[in-house]
């Protein structure tokens, strides 16, 4: 009786364990290292909570964000913590995303002030590989720029466009191995070259030729959008993850958007892809039938009928072979 009344005395004197932030943070990182995501967001979440303003803590979810892909809550976390003080990681954490993003100038920015900052930092040597990265691929933009003045690059590239506006996948083959062979800083073709093997019945080759290239670049967003399109059309469900990568890509160049755009529309993604064709305007979009084609069945699709009535109108007087299709109410997956 005496030991049962003892025990019962000493459990009602238990002082219960209330965990810190610490704790969360700790069992967030375990998580992260195990690569279980969602758990590491929960703890990590948790001890955000319980200190809102300890700034390692909202870093360490931005890294997480950052891994599966969410850049633009990672660095909406990085601008909260460099409102509140001058955490100088932020600087490089926040580059390394602009960087995903495709918002190259704004990486070059972050990451510039990461080493003025702090140059002897635990990230500086990531900055400055960063801003090599950058400024090379700034020097191929250029490159290809000046390539395409050049009169037998024009002519190939318009050619092979004209096919491909007409899907003419089979006539657009030579000229778009011709730019490979003579041009071969000129690297949109490859991805071209790939999208013409799938729709001329060679898909597997078409495919090996994006995974193989995502292999050695992973973050190309031109591998990404063939092989959302391969897969998908291919009834192969993990198109859906290169949709949710593609998803975290907001390009400066006009072209890149209009491909994001036509993909997401192509894929049944139409909230997506109204959202991405209201961002683009101008010349180059509308000299392209496809814009007012897939711009029009993503917005018939998403309830605005009258909308997508008038981009197939103002398509079908631009481009008058748009009126030998049926327009977008017609449209099924």
């Amino acid at each position: 009786m005496l030991k049962g009344k003892r025990n019962k005395i000493k459990n009602n004197n238990v002082t219960p364990f209330i965990p810190e932030g610490d704790f969360y943070y700790t069992k967030g990182v375990e998580a992260f290292k195990k690569r279980k995501f969602d758990i590491a967001i929960k703890w990590i979440q948790k001890a955000i909570e319980d200190k809102p303003y300890f700034p390692l803590y909202k870093c360490q979810l931005s890294i997480i964000y950052t891994e599966i892909g969410s850049y633009h809550k990672a660095n909406q976390l990085l601008t909260e913590v460099l409102q509140t003080g001058e955490y100088v990681d932020c600087y490089y954490l926040a580059a390394n995303n602009y960087a995903h993003l495709g918002l190259l100038q704004d990486a070059k920015k972050y990451a510039q002030m990461y080493l003025d900052k702090k140059p002897e930092g635990d990230f500086s040597d990531d900055a400055a590989q960063l801003l090599d990265y950058i400024e090379i691929d700034e020097e191929e933009a250029d490159e290809i720029f000046s390539l395409e003045d050049e009169d037998e690059l024009i002519i190939l590239q318009e050619t092979a466009f004209y096919h491909i506006e007409n899907d003419e996948w089979d006539k657009a083959i030579p000229f778009i191995e011709e730019v490979i062979e003579n041009f071969p800083e000129h690297h949109l073709a490859v991805h071209d070259y790939a999208q013409a093997l799938f729709y001329t019945g060679r898909k597997e080759e078409a495919m090996h030729i994006e995974e193989d290239l995502l292999e050695d670049y992973p973050n190309n967003l031109l591998s990404h959008l063939n092989l959302a399109l391969f897969y998908y059309e291919s009834g192969d469900p993990s198109y859906q993850k290169h949709v949710q990568i593609i998803n975290n890509i907001y390009p400066l160049h006009v072209e890149q958007k209009l491909r994001i755009a036509e993909v997401f529309a192509k894929t049944a993604n139409y909230s997506l892809a109204y959202g991405r064709y209201q961002s683009i305007s101008g010349e180059q979009a509308k000299r392209r039938a496809s814009y007012y084609k897939w711009y029009s069945i993503a917005a018939y699709q998403i309830g605005y009928p009258s909308k997508a009535l008038r981009l197939w109108e103002e398509g079908c007087k631009r481009h008058p072979k748009l009126s030998k299709e049926e327009g977008p109410w017609t449209w099924k997956e």
